[in-house]
Protein backbone atom coordinates (compact mmCIF):
# COMPACT_ATOMS: atom_id res chain seq x y z
CA UNK A 1 0.00 0.00 0.00
CA UNK A 2 1.00 3.32 -0.84
CA UNK A 3 1.89 6.42 1.29
CA UNK A 4 -1.31 7.87 -0.11
CA UNK A 5 -3.63 5.06 1.72
CA UNK A 6 -1.76 5.08 4.97
CA UNK A 7 -0.82 7.27 8.13
CA UNK A 8 3.01 6.77 8.60
CA UNK A 9 4.44 9.86 9.77
CA UNK A 10 6.34 9.51 13.36
CA UNK A 11 4.37 10.58 16.30
CA UNK A 12 6.34 12.18 18.71
CA UNK A 13 6.29 10.36 21.79
CA UNK A 14 4.50 11.95 24.96
CA UNK A 15 2.42 14.58 22.17
CA UNK A 16 -1.14 14.23 22.48
CA UNK A 17 -0.99 15.46 18.88
CA UNK A 18 -2.03 12.50 16.37
CA UNK A 19 -2.65 12.27 12.61
CA UNK A 20 -5.19 10.74 11.18
CA UNK A 21 -8.00 10.60 7.97
CA UNK A 22 -10.58 12.85 8.23
CA UNK A 23 -13.99 12.19 7.50
CA UNK A 24 -17.56 13.32 6.77
CA UNK A 25 -18.56 13.35 10.34
CA UNK A 26 -15.65 15.85 11.05
CA UNK A 27 -17.35 18.93 8.38
CA UNK A 28 -18.39 20.87 10.82
CA UNK A 29 -15.34 20.92 13.35
CA UNK A 30 -13.31 21.41 9.76
CA UNK A 31 -15.18 24.29 8.68
CA UNK A 32 -14.61 26.26 12.18
CA UNK A 33 -11.27 25.57 12.56
CA UNK A 34 -11.07 27.12 8.47
CA UNK A 35 -12.87 30.12 10.21
CA UNK A 36 -10.70 30.21 13.36
CA UNK A 37 -7.46 29.95 11.52
CA UNK A 38 -8.12 32.21 8.50
CA UNK A 39 -10.09 34.84 10.07
CA UNK A 40 -10.45 38.03 9.56
CA UNK A 41 -7.92 37.71 6.42
CA UNK A 42 -10.06 35.70 4.70
CA UNK A 43 -13.61 37.01 5.17
CA UNK A 44 -13.73 39.22 1.91
CA UNK A 45 -14.07 35.93 -0.20
CA UNK A 46 -15.82 33.48 2.13
CA UNK A 47 -17.67 35.33 4.53
CA UNK A 48 -18.78 34.38 8.29
CA UNK A 49 -22.78 33.32 7.58
CA UNK A 50 -24.23 30.21 8.15
CA UNK A 51 -24.70 29.72 4.51
CA UNK A 52 -21.68 30.06 3.40
CA UNK A 53 -20.63 27.55 6.64
CA UNK A 54 -22.97 25.48 4.92
CA UNK A 55 -21.33 25.90 1.46
CA UNK A 56 -17.96 24.81 2.79
CA UNK A 57 -19.55 21.46 4.45
CA UNK A 58 -21.20 20.49 0.87
CA UNK A 59 -17.71 21.36 -0.89
CA UNK A 60 -15.53 19.42 1.20
CA UNK A 61 -17.97 16.87 1.91
CA UNK A 62 -18.39 16.42 -2.31
CA UNK A 63 -14.63 15.90 -2.42
CA UNK A 64 -14.40 13.30 0.28
CA UNK A 65 -16.87 11.27 -1.36
CA UNK A 66 -16.35 11.94 -5.04
CA UNK A 67 -12.33 12.94 -5.50
CA UNK A 68 -10.44 9.95 -4.65
CA UNK A 69 -7.35 11.79 -5.13
CA UNK A 70 -8.21 14.23 -2.60
CA UNK A 71 -6.80 13.38 0.70
CA UNK A 72 -8.19 15.32 4.06
CA UNK A 73 -6.19 14.68 6.90
CA UNK A 74 -6.37 15.73 10.75
CA UNK A 75 -4.26 16.23 13.69
CA UNK A 76 -6.59 15.88 17.16
CA UNK A 77 -5.50 16.19 20.60
CA UNK A 78 -5.87 13.17 22.40
CA UNK A 79 -5.64 14.66 25.90
CA UNK A 80 -8.81 17.03 24.66
CA UNK A 81 -10.97 14.55 23.77
CA UNK A 82 -9.73 14.33 20.14
CA UNK A 83 -10.79 17.88 19.25
CA UNK A 84 -9.43 18.52 15.70
CA UNK A 85 -6.53 21.20 16.08
CA UNK A 86 -5.40 20.85 12.50
CA UNK A 87 -6.34 19.90 9.03
CA UNK A 88 -5.20 20.00 5.50
CA UNK A 89 -6.70 18.58 2.25
CA UNK A 90 -3.99 17.14 -0.15
CA UNK A 91 -5.27 17.31 -3.85
CA UNK A 92 -2.39 13.99 -5.11
CA UNK A 93 -2.89 14.83 -9.17
CA UNK A 94 -2.46 17.48 -11.67
CA UNK A 95 -4.45 20.58 -11.67
CA UNK A 96 -5.86 19.17 -15.05
CA UNK A 97 -6.59 15.94 -13.58
CA UNK A 98 -8.54 17.11 -10.89
CA UNK A 99 -10.84 19.23 -12.91
CA UNK A 100 -12.96 22.30 -11.93
CA UNK A 101 -11.49 23.18 -7.88
CA UNK A 102 -14.71 24.61 -6.48
CA UNK A 103 -18.40 24.23 -6.48
CA UNK A 104 -20.97 27.07 -7.59
CA UNK A 105 -20.21 30.40 -5.49
CA UNK A 106 -22.67 30.95 -3.22
CA UNK A 107 -25.02 34.05 -3.50
CA UNK A 108 -23.31 35.29 -0.47
CA UNK A 109 -19.80 35.22 -2.01
CA UNK A 110 -18.99 38.04 -4.71
CA UNK A 111 -18.47 35.78 -8.10
CA UNK A 112 -16.16 38.43 -9.60
CA UNK A 113 -13.57 38.27 -6.61
CA UNK A 114 -13.76 34.64 -6.22
CA UNK A 115 -13.01 34.03 -10.02
CA UNK A 116 -10.38 36.83 -10.07
CA UNK A 117 -8.08 35.29 -7.10
CA UNK A 118 -8.24 31.95 -7.29
CA UNK A 119 -7.96 32.07 -10.95
CA UNK A 120 -4.80 34.27 -10.07
CA UNK A 121 -4.03 31.23 -7.96
CA UNK A 122 -4.24 28.40 -10.57
CA UNK A 123 -2.08 30.69 -13.13
CA UNK A 124 0.36 30.46 -10.29
CA UNK A 125 0.59 26.94 -10.22
CA UNK A 126 0.67 26.73 -13.90
CA UNK A 127 3.76 28.57 -13.78
CA UNK A 128 5.36 27.13 -10.67
CA UNK A 129 5.58 23.48 -12.08
CA UNK A 130 5.99 24.23 -15.70
CA UNK A 131 8.43 21.49 -16.18
CA UNK A 132 7.05 19.28 -13.52
CA UNK A 133 4.83 16.56 -15.36
CA UNK A 134 3.80 15.18 -12.13
CA UNK A 135 2.73 17.58 -9.97
CA UNK A 136 0.76 17.45 -6.23
CA UNK A 137 -1.06 20.27 -4.84
CA UNK A 138 -1.42 21.29 -1.07
CA UNK A 139 -5.21 22.72 -1.34
CA UNK A 140 -5.44 23.71 2.19
CA UNK A 141 -4.11 23.07 5.46
CA UNK A 142 -5.21 25.04 8.92
CA UNK A 143 -4.53 25.02 12.33
CA UNK A 144 -5.98 26.85 14.95
CA UNK A 145 -4.87 29.62 16.74
CA UNK A 146 -4.49 28.01 20.29
CA UNK A 147 -2.50 25.08 18.62
CA UNK A 148 0.13 27.32 16.48
CA UNK A 149 3.91 26.97 16.76
CA UNK A 150 3.33 22.85 18.26
CA UNK A 151 3.65 20.73 15.57
CA UNK A 152 0.19 20.39 13.92
CA UNK A 153 1.71 21.82 10.68
CA UNK A 154 4.44 19.80 10.87
CA UNK A 155 2.94 16.32 11.40
CA UNK A 156 0.33 17.08 7.80
CA UNK A 157 3.17 18.72 5.90
CA UNK A 158 5.40 15.34 6.51
CA UNK A 159 2.70 13.14 5.02
CA UNK A 160 1.95 14.76 1.87
CA UNK A 161 6.24 15.23 1.37
CA UNK A 162 6.35 11.71 1.92
CA UNK A 163 3.68 11.02 -0.40
CA UNK A 164 5.44 13.22 -3.19
CA UNK A 165 8.76 11.57 -2.37
CA UNK A 166 6.83 8.16 -3.05
CA UNK A 167 5.38 9.30 -6.15
CA UNK A 168 8.09 11.24 -7.15
CA UNK A 169 5.86 14.10 -7.58
CA UNK A 170 6.38 17.80 -7.23
CA UNK A 171 4.42 19.47 -4.54
CA UNK A 172 2.83 23.20 -4.94
CA UNK A 173 1.50 25.56 -2.41
CA UNK A 174 -0.28 28.80 -2.24
CA UNK A 175 1.87 30.23 0.89
CA UNK A 176 1.36 33.54 2.69
CA UNK A 177 3.94 35.58 3.86
CA UNK A 178 3.78 34.66 7.69
CA UNK A 179 3.51 30.96 6.15
CA UNK A 180 6.77 30.94 3.88
CA UNK A 181 9.38 30.03 6.20
CA UNK A 182 7.39 27.10 7.98
CA UNK A 183 7.26 25.42 4.34
CA UNK A 184 10.88 26.47 3.81
CA UNK A 185 12.05 24.00 6.47
CA UNK A 186 10.25 21.30 3.97
CA UNK A 187 12.51 22.61 1.21
CA UNK A 188 9.81 24.90 -0.68
CA UNK A 189 11.05 27.35 -3.01
CA UNK A 190 8.95 30.53 -4.20
CA UNK A 191 8.62 30.77 -7.62
CA UNK A 192 7.46 34.36 -7.11
CA UNK A 193 7.93 37.35 -5.51
CA UNK A 194 4.68 37.33 -3.21
CA UNK A 195 6.04 41.25 -2.04
CA UNK A 196 5.12 42.15 -5.64
CA UNK A 197 1.99 39.73 -6.11
CA UNK A 198 -1.53 41.44 -6.37
CA UNK A 199 -2.37 39.29 -3.38
CA UNK A 200 0.84 38.66 -1.53
CA UNK A 201 0.48 35.23 -2.14
CA UNK A 202 3.70 32.98 -2.57
CA UNK A 203 3.90 30.45 -5.20
CA UNK A 204 6.19 27.85 -4.14
CA UNK A 205 7.71 24.57 -5.10
CA UNK A 206 9.03 21.20 -3.63
CA UNK A 207 11.16 19.17 -5.79
CA UNK A 208 10.84 15.34 -4.38
CA UNK A 209 13.60 13.96 -2.29
CA UNK A 210 14.18 16.86 -0.28
CA UNK A 211 14.50 16.26 3.75
CA UNK A 212 12.93 18.93 6.63
CA UNK A 213 15.14 20.73 8.83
Amino acid sequence: MTAAGTIRVPQKDGSPLRLEFATVDDLNEITDLWYNAFSPAMLFLWPDTPGVRQWWNEANRHDMLHKPNAKYLKVVDTAQNGRIVAYAKWSLETAEERGRRWPAWHPEMDPALMDKFLGHLESNRTMAVAGAPKNFYLDMLATHSDYRKRGAARLLLEWGCEVGDEENAHIYIDASTDGQPVYQKFGFVSKNDPLVDPFEVAAMVRQPGLKSI
